[in-house]
């Protein structure tokens, strides 16, 4: 071997890590420009099984990796937050969305009128334009689109070093005999596209480097196409891996991903083989990049137009292999039977690992709002029965509050705008409020209990004044949660009116019990335990508005 011959490898190595690189900083960068946009998929991937693909298609383009999307799908049904049927809808999706890199890949071979779409032309002028807004920028929008631009520059000079250091091997027998072997045996051929693929974690990363063989005329078109429907299955091992260790319906997930693609694989490597068995003159010719970027995406439509109409039996044959059975990741609570829906296979979309999180927060928040009108009941029927319920679910609250204050340090470590981290910030002073409510509302009824054992209750005119500001408390916790869960200014502006109101009634509550004290028409006993109940009422109203206050910080 010659210095050339180890520096031509060496190039391809280097061109190899500048693609995957490149690809990686793309994606990053997608991820954090699509911003608060993604936090709305979800929402809008109800029953309409439609719009589950085109979402699960977009959602792929964003982040260029279909890997990634399966596995954030097997992170949303194992989190509760999918179901099935609209999980196959988003995984059949994915396989569309995912052939947008091939494109990017081919558009170097559009032919010379397309000069300047040739990766060669403009990425290093990309680079120098996003290594600029990086340094010189000064907002994180800016940052942000020059990291997309770098990585853009870097994954298209990756790809010409890597085809720069292959083209003087193009004419090597070595090369046309391993490719023969390939394209006369499907099943090899299917077998070398989804190891690499699993090995780079990424089947765009893989198709992209087949594209660059495909641009020296290495590869021949049946090697191609099976090569490629290989690539399609390995692109599942990401998702198989992710479902390891998983729920049941997360590894139904990840089967249904294997499932699509296997049966694409069977039936399109089936039909190619008996076609190049006649037409061995197209079998053996060269095929450019857009002609595979075409081929993928032809596959995967009409793959997904195919088998759209059986999705639910994809779904009922996922619970023939992966059989209903207890177990799972989900946290669930003995006490209360309230479940902690936090999977960080949500980690490979940071926005939406921020968004699960808000809905676990949200969902902290109602139950402590479900406690607190239990407290309220309490203290005003004198009935300790569902004492021991409000102990058992303030137990929750605090379990909770600790694992989503884990969930949290870790998505904290994710690559995050500044708006994000400002949001993560505020979800951790959030469940530390909502923690102080859930301490509150046992001190209520810990007061009432002290009532009851000495035998005495409040007056008919006390209880008026608590049912008052129990009914306002109760509100500004509703709104401050619901101004989290949906971002709402209407809800802040709520919160702020009945936190209002709150003090208000406090202050002329205190001074009206302080009056009765004076006139003798309470015993001292009895006044100071409800001075202390309208206290923690109010408390728990001040940490409700401080929850919207953050809602209203990020807006």
């Amino acid at each position: 071997m010659s210095i050339s011959d180890i520096s031509n490898v060496f190039t391809f190595i280097g061109g190899l890590g500048m693609f995957l690189f490149g690809m990686e900083n793309m994606a990053d960068g997608m991820q954090k420009s699509a911003g608060n946009k993604m936090r709305s998929f979800l929402g809008m991937l109800t029953n309409n099984r439609l719009m589950a693909v085109a979402l699960g298609a977009l959602i792929t383009a964003i982040i260029q990796s279909s890997g990634a999307t399966t596995v954030m799908v097997v992170g949303f049904v194992s989190a509760g937050l999918l179901n099935l049927g609209q999980a196959v809808g988003v995984i059949m999706g994915a396989n569309i969305g995912t052939t947008i890199t091939a494109w990017i890949v081919s558009m170097s071979q559009l032919g010379d009128a397309f000069t300047v779409l040739k990766p060669g032309f403009y990425a290093p002028c990309l680079i120098g334009i996003g290594a600029m807004l990086i340094v010189f920028g000064k907002t994180q929008k800016r940052k942000t689109i020059g990291e997309i631009l770098i990585g853009l520059g870097l994954l298209f000079m990756g790809l010409d070093l890597m085809s720069g250091s292959i083209s003087p091997y193009t004419d090597a027998p070595i090369f046309a005999k391993a490719f023969e072997v390939l394209g006369g045996n499907p099943l090899l051929g299917m077998l070398i596209g989804a190891l690499v693929t699993a090995l780079l974690q990424s089947s765009s990363a893989s198709v992209g480097i087949l594209q660059t063989l495909a641009m020296n005329g290495i590869v021949t078109t049946n090697a191609v196409i099976y090569i490629t429907l290989g690539q399609n299955m390995g692109s599942c091992v990401t998702a198989l891996i992710s479902g390891i260790g998983g729920s049941r319906t997360a590894k139904r997930a990840a089967v249904m991903h294997l499932t699509f693609n296997v049966i694409g694989a069977i039936l399109v490597g089936t039909i190619s083989f008996v076609f190049f068995a006649f037409r061995s003159d197209i079998a053996f010719s060269d095929i450019s990049a857009v002609q595979i970027s075409m081929f993928h995406t032809v596959f995967n439509l009409s793959m997904t137009a195919l088998l759209f109409p059986f999705a639910d039996q994809l779904v009922r044959f996922s619970g023939v292999i992966i059989k209903d059975r207890d177990g799972g990741i989900v946290v669930e609570q003995e006490e209360t039977g309230e479940t902690i829906h936090l999977d960080e296979r949500i980690f490979e979309s940071p926005t939406f690992a921020i968004e699960t999180a808000i809905l676990e927060v949200v969902h902290m928040g109602r139950i402590a709002g479900r406690n607190l009108e239990k407290a309220i009941h309490i203290l005003l029927e004198g009935d300790m029965e569902e004492a021991e319920s409000v102990y058992k679910i303030e137990n929750t609250i605090n379990n909770m509050e600790q694992t989503i204050t884990n969930y949290l340090i870790k998505v904290n470590n994710l690559s995050l705008t500044e708006k994000q981290k400002k949001i993560v910030n505020n979800l951790f002073y959030s469940i530390s409020d909502i923690a102080r409510v859930g301490d509150h509302t046992v001190n209520v009824v810990r007061s009432v209990q002290a009532l009851t054992d000495r035998g005495r209750a409040f007056s008919d005119m006390g209880k008026a004044d608590l049912t008052e500001i129990g009914e306002s408390v109760l509100k500004t916790l509703d709104y401050a949660v619901t101004a989290r869960e949906t971002g709402n200014m209407d809800a802040v502006r709520k919160v702020a009116q009945y936190e209002y109101d709150v003090d208000t009634e406090e202050e002329e509550m205190r001074e009206k019990h302080i009056n009765r004290l004076s006139a003798n028409q309470c015993d001292s006993a009895t006044g100071a335990i409800f001075l202390d109940v309208i206290s923690n009422l109010k408390r728990i109203a001040e940490h409700a508005y401080a929850v919207a206050g953050y809602v209203k910080d990020e807006m």
